[in-house]
């Protein structure tokens, strides 16, 4: 094959990757992308070349993607495209190092591994940014995959795998000898997971249980401009419009307000925060109604004194050591404030891994903390007394973690509150596909989605991650809702990404495996 082709092939499937993501919504495609790229990989002639050949086909997935995080760092953009890229060949390196061992149908079933292996490390490192997540393509069209409940996103990836290899396997067998037998058995062999879905899509479309608990909940959509929200000029006005906005949709079935993500946006010490003034017309307005708990973003320090109490803390001037939080808060008349600080943050922005920190001086040119935020060491959920509403505070980036999103609905959550600042990438495909991402959320846990995003949008998603009320972009809104609640726990909740797992599992075995044929052969 011409390196002219084998060019081709790799921009090919680095487009249809592009075409399949959800807001272009070709999704179709993604069941074939893959197989121009195995073409090139069977055809060249060291992994090396297959590595950078990938790379190719990567780049203009990442690039075509997830473009609009120029919208809010130039720098970090072009880092994390480039990163993710060079991550995402790494399952196929493996797979031209065993095509070159093994035989065809083994080298195949160790790329599927391999792959698989490669996102559950990417949902768990350090640099996690699991964005382009194979299963994550389905977000478009939730009622393809109400089978999450019992796969996660896992499932979606090994379905995409499937087809792809598969398909490449029915076309280069058929190459070498058409036969109707043949065809007719890879035909239903493709055909199989197609009918089980279907299956599994109508019992869950059709024959779920309908919820009576309804609770009238209020989502608020301020529109305020995020380059601007953190000066203090604009605190008060702020807070005010937050008001405003809960106040006009009011009544006295309303149990729960959900402001977005560092709606509360005065940096304040978190054994302080009720004595803040700027607060206080937020405190007044939660004593005037009593049965009411307002759920909100907060930016919150926590002071450690003369210890270093972890990794992240900041030193101050003074020798104090302290902790900045972006913090969700519940606050309810008569209670103890409650504190959930953001525990999936974002790499290099909210965060910086372990073995980077002495860049810091690099990152801090692409925003956010520039030595870190703190974080919790887990998820935690909000109750208040006198509301059955207990609520998942999940915090922007962390809505795309479909196993850590589990373990607030392990600790009772019966609603999800997604609060977030989309507004930072513009009116891009960015704030698109977060939104898309909470409805895998929903069908994962079959919980209902209260989603309040700043800039918008802001909407409620059912749990068959169908929206059934939404804001549009870049308007101050609100949403008042009846909410039905729902206590069921997914097979997924109770066991998690297992797919992915089983796909390291799979890897190492592979690598073993591997390694002791080459001790063998060189030794027996």
């Amino acid at each position: 094959m011409k390196k002219t082709l084998k060019l081709v092939l790799s921009v090919l499937s680095g487009l249809l990757l592009f075409a399949a993501w959800p807001n272009v919504n070709f999704t179709f495609l993604i069941f074939i992308a893959f197989v121009p790229l195995l073409f090139v990989a069977d055809h060249s002639k060291s992994p090396k070349e297959v590595f950078g050949y990938t790379f190719i086909t990567m780049l203009i997935w990442n690039a075509s993607t997830t473009w609009w995080l120029w919208n809010s760092t130039s720098v970090g953009a072009i880092a994390a495209i480039i990163a993710n890229s060079l991550l995402m060949c790494l399952p196929w390196w493996g797979y031209a190092i065993c095509k070159s061992k093994f035989s065809k149908p083994y080298s195949l079933v160790a790329l599927g591994l391999f792959w698989l292996g490669f996102e559950y490390i990417h949902l768990n490192w350090e640099l996690s940014w699991p964005w382009l997540t194979l299963g994550n393509v389905f977000a478009g069209h939730p009622t393809y995959v109400q089978w999450y409940e019992y796969t996660g996103v896992g499932g979606g990836s090994l379905l995409v795998l499937y087809f792809n290899l598969v398909s490449y396997s029915f076309n280069n067998d058929l190459n070498k000898q058409r036969t109707i037998k043949k065809g007719v058995l890879y035909t239903l062999i493709l055909l199989l997971p197609i009918i089980l879905t279907a299956i599994f899509n109508f019992n869950a479309l059709v024959n779920r249980e309908k919820k009576t608990a309804y609770k009238n909940i209020i989502v608020v959509q301020p529109n305020i401009d995020p380059y601007q929200k953190f000066e203090l000029s604009n605190a008060s006005q702020q807070i005010n419009s937050l008001l405003s906005l809960s106040t006009s949709a009011l009544d006295s079935n309303t149990q729960l307000i959900i402001w977005p993500e560092t709606a509360m946006s005065v940096a304040e010490w978190q054994e302080n925060i009720t004595g803040n003034p700027y607060y206080q017309p937020i405190f007044e307005f939660a004593r005037q109604h009593p049965n009411i708990t307002i759920l909100s973003g907060i930016e919150t320090f926590k002071n450690y004194g003369s210890i270093k109490e972890t990794p992240t803390a900041h030193a101050s001037s003074s020798g104090m050591y302290y902790d900045a939080f972006n913090a969700a808060i519940a606050i309810k008349a008569g209670e103890p404030i409650q504190l959930y600080n953001k525990s999936k943050l974002v790499p290099g922005v909210e965060s910086l891994p372990s073995f980077l920190r002495f860049m810091s001086p690099v990152f801090e040119q692409f925003g956010g903390s520039t030595g870190g935020y703190g974080r919790s060491a887990s998820s935690s959920v909000f109750k208040s007394n006198g509301n059955e509403i207990i609520a998942a505070p999940i915090i922007c980036y962390e809505s795309i973690y479909g196993e850590y999103v589990n373990s607030y609905v392990q600790q009772g959550a019966n609603l999800l509150t997604i609060i977030t600042n989309d507004g930072w990438w513009g009116n891009t495909p960015g704030h698109l596909q977060h939104l898309a991402y909470a409805k895998l959320r929903a069908i994962e846990t079959r919980r209902w989605v209260a989603r309040s995003a700043n800039t918008g949008i802001s909407a409620i998603i059912n749990e068959k991650g169908q929206i059934v009320e939404q804001q549009p972009w870049n308007k101050a809104a609100i949403i008042k809702y009846n909410i039905p609640l729902n206590n069921e726990i997914t097979f997924y909740v109770k066991h998690g990404d297992y797919i992915f797992l089983i796909g390291l599992i799979g890897s190492i075995l592979i690598i073993i495996l591997g390694i002791y044929n080459k001790i063998k052969k060189r030794f027996i």
